[in-house]
């Protein structure tokens, strides 16, 4: 009888290990395909770049054809903070939280944001980096007290068990946990929340919501709608004595790398964006036919994108105009640009060849985009436009960590005084 129980759980083992990685791979195309690093023999971005650029023109554009409107009506409102830890990672920064209300009246969506401040903030403002994540607080945050959506107190991690295994295994050890000891070094703060969190991501769920919002943003895209957040809590932590008002990043990982560069290129207050791997609707080509596609996303993830898209695409719709103007839209703000040579769902090619045609808008702003002499697999974190392809997946490592801040610190530099400096002072 024992055996008996021992087959049959192992079985269901299996066939739950079956579906999440069948889950995983329809949405990375996981496979040992690499991306080409040949871009001279691949179409040019179309249409051309030209001077003088229309970033207002370009904006309408692209919400009436793609994302739908950015909702700047939406009130935005917080709760005061909460101290998680005020002795976080052994004495190193404190850990802290806000409720973030967007909307108001029944229908307002609020959920909690977490942030670590280093040290270093309590005698020199830091730069932050406001992260949007597919996991929920007590997973980004394991080890703490945190409250997660919904408004429980948080113990221990939900990527435990065989999912969390699969998931960390294909898509890396930080595609939940933060790295914030590595933050700290780097002289950062660091806060997120799951987009979800404002509004769901699950077509049918997501228009509900954003249509409920009051003012509402109907219709719009969810993508516009996770890029306000980032825009909304930006609009928070700008007011914080401990954080530069002018060095608030948005960091996402694909879905939220999309928002993460609409962020960029629409609000005042996101002074760069760091968008890994974020593919079609992002940093990729729409007009490309390798990976993903557009067509294939707006018909898999309809509630991304405007409403109809899909609809409009199988009727021979095209776009007027390619990510490259995505792209110009943050000139002359720094953007990184993350990819995997793996990673072909994301197409990492047609990133770089977009990359590569907005660097005219940077240039015109007075400061270099991508480098003139650059390929794709030459990273300079301290460009404008930084490119960023390693080996791998879908995924965020252990690399990528590194390269988020060295971006970070070439662009914004370290804090004013380190930690030994802060110790001294004491």
């Amino acid at each position: 009888m024992i055996l008996i129980w021992q087959i049959v759980k192992w079985t269901i083992r299996l066939v739950l290990a079956g579906i999440v990685i069948g889950g995983m791979s329809a949405c990375t195309m996981l496979g040992l395909n690499y991306a080409s690093l040949d871009t001279e023999n691949k179409p040019a971005a179309s249409p051309a770049l030209s001077l003088p650029f229309d970033a207002v023109e370009t904006r309408a554009t692209l919400e009436n054809e793609l994302y739908g409107p950015w909702p700047e009506n939406l009130p935005v409102s917080v709760g005061e903070a909460r101290i998680v830890d005020d002795n976080y990672l052994g004495g190193r920064g404190t850990l802290e939280e806000i409720m973030l209300t967007i909307g108001e009246g029944d229908a307002a969506r609020s959920f909690p944001v977490v942030i670590a401040y280093p040290n270093v903030a309590k005698i020199a403002p830091v730069p932050l980096i406001i992260s949007q994540t597919f996991s929920d607080n007590c997973s980004v945050f394991p080890e703490d007290p945190v409250t997660e959506f919904g408004g429980s107190i948080c113990n221990g991690t939900n990527m435990t068990g065989i999912v969390g295994f699969l998931a960390t295994n294909i898509f890396g050890t930080y595609i939940a946990y933060a790295p914030i000891d590595r933050y700290f070094d780097a002289g950062l703060a660091y806060a997120s929340f799951p987009g979800w969190s404002f509004v769901p991501d699950t077509n049918g769920q997501a228009q509900l919501v954003m249509s409920e919002l009051s003012p509402g943003p109907n219709p719009t895209s969810a993508l516009m709608a996770w890029a306000f957040a980032f825009d909304a809590a930006a609009s928070v932590f700008a007011d914080d004595p401990r954080i530069r008002s002018d060095a608030i990043a948005a960091l996402g990982h694909s879905r939220y790398g999309k928002s993460a560069l609409i962020a960029s290129g629409w609000s005042d207050r996101i002074a760069a964006a760091i968008a890994h791997q974020s593919g079609f609707g992002g940093g990729s080509s729409s007009r490309s036919t390798t990976g993903e596609r557009l067509d294939r996303m707006a018909k898999s993830y309809p509630h991304w994108l405007r409403p109809d898209l899909g609809e409009a695409l199988e009727d021979g719709f095209q776009l007027s105009l390619d990510q490259h103007f995505l792209l110009a839209l943050s000139a002359p703000k720094p953007i990184f640009l993350g990819n995997g040579r793996r990673d072909v769902w994301s197409d990492p090619n047609s990133s770089y060849r977009l990359a590569k045609a907005a660097d005219l808008i940077y240039e015109a702003r007075g400061v270099q985009g991508l480098p003139d002499d650059a390929e794709m697999r030459d990273f300079d974190p301290s460009a404008e436009i930084s490119y960023w392809l390693r080996v791998g997946g879908h995924s965020v490592v252990s690399e990528d960590i590194d390269a988020f801040t060295a971006f970070m610190t070439a662009h914004f530099g370290t804090a004013s005084r380190n930690e030994t400096t802060l110790q001294s002072a004491r």
